[in-house]
Parts: C-alpha cells; structure tokens; sequence
C-alpha cells in the first residue's frame, strides 16, 4: 500500500507539509506506520496548480527519502492545492509512469488500495476504456485504469456516482473471474477547485484516510503528520469527503454500491 497527502487552501510551500514535519510522507516513505508494509520505495509523485488550469507534475523512480530534487522543489514551490504520493507497489513494475498522481487535464488523481487479482481481469478492464481516453494511459497500474474509466463515466460532473459506477464494474469482473481478493479504494481527486476523497472497500477494511482543517486550509492525509492523532479526524469506512474553499461535506458511500460500504 502506498502513502499520500493533499492540500487545499491559501498557498502554502509544498516543503512545509511533505518534507518538514516530524512524521512527513517523505518520512512515511521509510517508516509508515499504519500500512502493510513500513517503507514506500516505489517512486514517489508530486501535482500542484500554479498559474495554470492545468497541474504541474514530477515524478521519479527513486525513494522519495533519497531525491534531493524533491527536497529542493518543494522548497520553491507554493500552491494552493497540490497532492504528494510515496509508492508500495501491488504488482505492477516500478517506472515513472506509474507514480502517481496521474494527470488528464485539469483533474489529478491518486490512489492507495488495489484491485484484487487484477492481471486477471487487466485486458477486460482497459478495453472499456475509450480510445480517446486510452491514448494517454501511460502506465500498467490498476489505479490509472480506474481513473481513465471514471472520466468516461462522467466523473468531470459527478465524481461519486461516476467512480461509484466504475467500481461496480470492476466489481463485476472481478466476479466473472472468481476472484475472491478485496477491491480497496482509498483514492483522492481534483479540479484544482474542488477536493473529493474516497474510503471505500468492498471487504469494509479501505486503508486509513484522516483530515485537518484549519484557518488556512484543509490538508487529507494517509496517516497523521506531526507523529500525533490530536486535531486530526477520521473519515468513515465507506465514507466520501468533498471540500471547496473551506467548506467541508462528509457523506456516505453511494447508495448504488452497497458493497463499497462498510459495515
């Protein structure tokens, strides 16, 4: 399982949440403490929204607490929303792309969880996707898939009954191929305006998700990074989060995938 954290409020330099404190992702790269595994040396992946619609990526291969390029970056650049990702990969082969955050547009896309048994379901995945969106898959990972499908399903206009429609379909393979292994759906999505986050698992065990408001902005991260639980706040099992310029709106899983929903 990977680790990641986003930022949405009145700029702020990337370094300040990623790099400097106490338990940072860059820190959680080596010692995670709430994944299965402790260290997140897959690559690691950094998007934020400057002065255009579009954001700006980097990405790279080597452990994020090895990449003096990251540190330095970080320290220059101030965004308003951005997202970071440390990278545990779940059986797709470590390359730039796939680190994510993925990118299409204006919309940036990260995920921690997986899709159970999925080279056995692969091919039939990608030929839902249309052509279009086909050709700028990049990568081999399950979660670039996902995201590809949800922007056909319409996730531009409705980012929960779109993915909650793509997951019900990878539901659906997964079943004709007598898969027994979990979907896990921890995932985090943006416009650059609005912030959507996602704790769904069709076992009802998503890997965790916390978030933090404060006067300047809202930050959403895997696990806490001070080192410390206070002031932080759990988003449920099956539960969605949507914020935009402050305003915050917890709501369940979609009605439509009971599944997804935690007991």
């Amino acid at each position: 399982m990977c680790r990641f954290l986003a930022y949405s409020g009145e700029p702020e330099f990337l370094s300040d949440l990623v790099c400097a404190p106490t338990h940072s992702l860059v820190h959680q790269s080596l010692h995670a403490a709430e994944a299965k595994t402790e260290t997140n040396g897959d690559g690691f992946g950094i998007g934020w929204y400057g002065e255009r619609p579009e954001p700006g990526l980097y990405r790279d291969v080597s452990p994020a607490w090895s990449d003096e390029n990251l540190v330095n970056l970080c320290r220059q650049v101030r965004a308003r929303t951005f997202f970071a990702h440390v990278r545990a990969a779940t059986g797709t082969v470590t390359s730039r792309a796939n680190c994510h955050p993925f990118v299409h547009g204006r919309h940036m896309f990260m995920h921690n969880g997986q899709i159970g048994g999925y080279h056995r379901i692969k091919r039939r995945l990608e030929a839902l996707i249309p052509d279009a969106l086909y050709d700028g898959r990049r990568g081999t990972t399950d979660s670039e898939a996902i995201f590809l499908l949800a922007l056909a399903n319409g996730l531009e206009d409705d980012p929960i009954g779109a993915m909650a429609e793509t997951l019900m379909t990878v539901r659906g393979l997964m079943r004709g191929a007598g898969i027994g292994e979990p979907l896990r759906f921890t995932a985090l999505l943006t416009d650059g305006e609005w912030l959507t986050a996602y704790r769904w698992a069709c076992d009802g065990r998503p890997p965790s998700l916390y978030y933090r408001q404060s006067e300047t902005g809202l930050v959403v991260v895997s696990e806490p990074i001070d080192g410390s639980r206070e002031g932080w706040r759990v988003v449920p099992k099956g539960g969605t989060l949507r914020a935009r310029r402050g305003e915050i709106t917890l709501a369940e899983g979609p009605e439509a995938l009971p599944e997804m929903i935690a007991a």
